[in-house]
């Protein structure tokens, strides 16, 4: 068995596949024995119908998937890493490689075609530079997933999983508790990868939900919604909202009173069921329609 844990093994294969690690796309190999288990474990990957693998890399973490999973369909965008994985998954019947950039793959059919549509989990040790844009795709995708489980830069997992009404909380954390459970599972140190990057990591899970957590007439307006609030975090919700969608700011301020917010509320003090209700309030009251989302 190859131990992928091991950085003479990793730089041996990569020098046998004429190969120098790419900062453009963000790689740093695993070498840490303890974490792909860990990660591979609390990921779900047993108890669903396979296990959607984002850049497996030299497939250290892959192959503690493909233990623990039916199957494994790792998606890899490198080309020249296929060789490389053909070597360290041979022995991995239960694996299938994708050569494809996973925001531009249709990931409704391929899910279709390898998982015949059953419900799955994606696990990833993602790129810090996509971090933001693969979790936010990944959870309003509605694809079938059952959890996402990635690690990532320290920092942007507390941002990613700060609750809303909290200092940390941004319009992206709005969107991923409207969608999922979000829960920073540990820490991983620098001393982890080949080549060790400038920062810390952490692996998080984004336990998916059935339903959302508050109801809301527009999802599309909640969205546009926070991102408004949280563009000038250094103004109150009211200016911000105003300025970000082009309305009265009177009538803004009236709708957070509606709500209880009080009109000099800051967007980091709005919970996730007053942007909810302020996104009512705005449609209810013809302030906001559909039609401005066209």
């Amino acid at each position: 068995m190859i131990d992928l844990s091991n950085p003479a093994v990793v730089r041996g294969i990569l020098e046998r596949h004429g190969l120098r690690l790419s900062k453009g796309l963000g790689q740093n190999f695993l070498i840490n024995p303890t974490v792909c288990p860990r990660m591979a474990e609390a990921s779900g990957a047993a108890e669903t119908g396979g296990v959607l693998e984002i850049g497996p890399g030299i497939g250290v973490l892959t192959r503690e998937l493909a233990r623990v999973s039916r199957k494994v369909v790792a998606v890899e965008l490198d080309q020249r890493l296929l060789p490389v994985l053909g070597e360290t998954l041979g022995d991995c019947p239960n694996v299938e490689l994708v050569q494809g950039d996973i925001m531009k793959l249709d990931l409704h059919r391929l899910v279709r075609e390898k998982f015949e549509g059953k419900r799955i989990c994606v696990c990833a040790n993602l790129p810090y530079y996509i971090t933001s844009p693969v979790v936010m795709s990944l959870l309003e995708s509605g694809l079938p997933l059952s959890s996402v489980t990635v690690m990532v830069q320290r920092e942007a997992a507390q941002r990613l999983c700060a609750p809303p009404g909290g200092r940390a909380c941004g319009a992206v954390s709005v969107s991923v508790h409207y969608h999922s459970q979000p829960q920073i599972l540990f820490g991983v140190s620098r001393g982890s990868f080949l080549p060790p990057p400038r920062v810390e990591s952490a692996v998080i899970r984004f336990q998916m939900r059935e339903e959302p957590p508050v109801a809301v007439d527009s999802e599309a307006m909640l969205f546009r919604v926070a991102r408004a609030a949280f563009s000038q975090r250094r103004k109150t919700a009211a200016n911000a909202i105003s300025a970000g969608l082009n309305l009265p700011k009177e009538q803004v301020a009236g709708a957070l009173e509606a709500i209880g917010a009080g009109a000099a509320a800051r967007a980091e003090q709005l919970t996730l069921e007053q942007l909810a209700a302020l996104a009512n309030t705005l449609t209810s009251s013809r302030i906001l329609s559909e039609e401005a989302f066209l």
